[in-house]
């Protein structure tokens, strides 16, 4: 992690100043924003309607559901931080289930940056194409 120069000098500071007056060193500790945990899974391991539904997302479609490219926000803040409008989500048809059920495909900007979630957000794999 890079520290901006006037927290080394502040933290330099302390430290001289720690040592005069106390007797002893002070550490300044810098504190990062937590990194969102994603796993993996392969493309292989993905259900057949995941697949479907990533050939339709390189097709362009149609999709079942209107929802289906709509912008994810991130609001469980899982997905690596990116700007409002990055990430969109599509429906992964749940055999059986009367509703949308809870799997989805969230698509990234980048390329083949996939995200599979069964848990409807709980949490994240990202597809790994080369498994």
């Amino acid at each position: 992690m890079r520290i901006p120069p006037r927290i080394s000098v502040i933290s330099g500071i302390a430290a001289l100043v720690s040592t005069l007056i106390v007797g002893g060193p002070v550490t300044a500790v810098a504190s990062a924003a937590p990194v969102p945990a994603v796993g993996d899974i392969c493309y292989s391991a993905l259900p057949s309607q995941a697949h479907d539904t990533l050939d339709l997302i390189e097709a362009g479609g149609p999709f079942p559901y209107e929802q289906d490219g709509t912008v994810f926000q991130n609001r469980e803040q899982l997905l690596p931080n990116q700007n409002a409008g990055y990430y969109h989500e599509y429906t992964v048809i749940t055999p059986g289930s009367p509703t949308r059920g809870a799997r989805r495909i969230v698509t990234g900007d980048s390329a083949q940056e996939d995200y599979y979630t069964a848990d409807h957000y709980a949490s994240f794999d990202l597809v790994d194409y080369d498994c």
